[in-house]
């Protein structure tokens, strides 16, 4: 089990990177990576045109079940929103923009694609409650 869990670590730091990468490259500036609470973790935080972006990525290695993007359900949704908002409140900021993004890297015969999806979802204050 040490083993596959080491894997997944693995792609998914390198996908994550991959994703920093593309990011970068469209003009985002990244403003943390990985940031934590004891709510979760968001992989990045970026401003891109006077917004913040909270950005999940997901890797996959071809043959995965599924498509990355599906992993990030409602569950996950509310933690980033919880992860967010103490992000806003460590950070002091109010009344700022903000918007979750997730950003898709999955690996196929040593190609990689790379796919983000803006404004990927929407939380309300309900599905921020530690009980959602």
């Amino acid at each position: 089990m040490a083993d596959v869990r080491g894997y997944r670590q693995r792609v998914g730091r390198s996908g994550e990177e991959d994703a920093v990468k593309y990011l970068e490259r469209k003009g985002y500036r990244i403003l943390v990576r990985n940031f934590r609470t004891e709510d979760g973790e968001v992989d990045a935080v970026a401003e891109h045109e006077g917004v913040l972006v909270f950005v999940e990525v997901k890797t996959n290695v071809r043959g995965g079940f599924g498509e990355p993007e599906d992993r990030v359900d409602p569950k996950k949704q509310a933690r980033m929103g919880r992860v967010a908002m103490g992000y806003l409140q460590a950070k002091g900021l109010e009344d700022v923009d903000c918007r979750f993004d997730v950003v898709t890297v999955t690996r196929t015969r040593g190609r990689t694609a790379i796919r983000h999806i803006e404004d990927a979802f929407w939380l309300d204050a309900n599905q921020t409650e530690r009980g959602f």
